[in-house]
């Protein structure tokens, strides 16, 4: 873990302060949600900015250990361009919170509408400025192609569950056939009357994490999975990942609750996991069995 930190801080100081800052304000919006028990669409006021705190911790942490594996400053604009988005994003996220006010979809009044604009105008930087990094990483000489290949494939899911966030600004909302402030799940407050575009917003995004530490955790079988093999799995597991991410965002759309499928959606899910786990354990099964060291007495 210090190393990955310490990976992370010289990739970009920018992007690994970001981090450090919104551990940091998450660990105060935690305790403002405990101490003002203020509500905002039914939901506790300060859960929103926890949330996009800790999002952003891991989002800039995750890029700037990213823009550590580039050659020496590689993309720094790109990262001080995501530093200062999302910065200034969790400046109106908190400030609003702290009047009572939504952040997002309010057309309350024209500051709360120039808010919003502002909004929408630095997110669409900050997910072009990711698109630059993703490129760059496509094209780069690489001595690790079972991580470099997380990162790649994490990188194009997280983009694509960050547009998701594109359907939410097209429709003024992120709830689906119910109005937004219903009945929620505990903590996300994501829908159980109607679909909710945040869920594949969420596990779009997580993608960038969840990879590289799946080729991590690969990593450590390297005396059992050859690299061909780690890289198979790779491959396949971000192929379930983003078929995950369709299935949830395709159910939202339906307004359809996280929590209440349908048989449609029942057998998408099942299809989706036995195709996965299937393609993985044929893949494990035809790994070549390696000998165990000789011992020497």
């Amino acid at each position: 873990m210090r190393t990955v930190l310490a990976d992370a801080r010289r990739g970009h100081p920018g992007l690994y302060g970001t981090a450090v800052a919104m551990a940091a304000l998450a660990l105060v919006t935690a305790t403002l949600a405990v101490v003002d028990q203020r509500e905002l669409l039914g939901a506790p006021l300060w859960f929103k900015p926890l949330k996009f705190a800790i999002a952003i911790a891991l989002y800039g942490a995750t890029l700037a250990w990213i823009l550590s594996r580039l050659p020496a400053r590689a993309m720094w604009r790109a990262g001080w361009v995501i530093t200062a988005g999302t910065v200034l994003e969790m400046v109106i996220i908190v400030g609003q919170a702290a009047r009572g006010v939504r952040s997002h979809f309010n057309t309350d009044t024209p500051f709360d509408v120039a808010l919003y604009s502002i909004m929408g105008a630095v997110i669409v930087v900050v997910w072009l400025a990711t698109v630059s990094i993703a490129l760059r990483y496509l094209r780069e000489p690489v001595d690790d192609p079972v991580t470099a290949s997380a990162v790649r494939l994490g990188l194009a899911i997280g983009l694509a569950g960050m547009a998701v966030g594109f359907l939410m600004s097209a429709g003024d909302a992120h709830a689906v056939g119910v109005p937004d402030g219903g009945p929620g799940m505990v903590f996300t407050g994501w829908s159980t009357t109607g679909g909710d575009l945040r869920i594949g917003h969420f596990v779009g995004m997580h993608a960038l994490q969840v990879l590289p530490l799946l080729a991590a955790g690969l990593a450590a079988l390297s005396g059992r999975l050859d690299e061909a093999t780690r890289l198979r799995v790779v491959r396949i597991a971000a192929a379930g990942y983003a078929g995950l991410v369709a299935l949830v965002t395709w159910q939202a759309l339906r307004g359809q609750p996280l929590i209440a499928p349908d048989a449609v959606t029942l057998a998408a899910f099942a299809a989706l996991v036995l195709g996965t786990g299937g393609a993985l354990a044929a893949v494990l099964a035809r790994t070549p069995r390696r000998s165990p060291a000789p011992t020497t007495v």
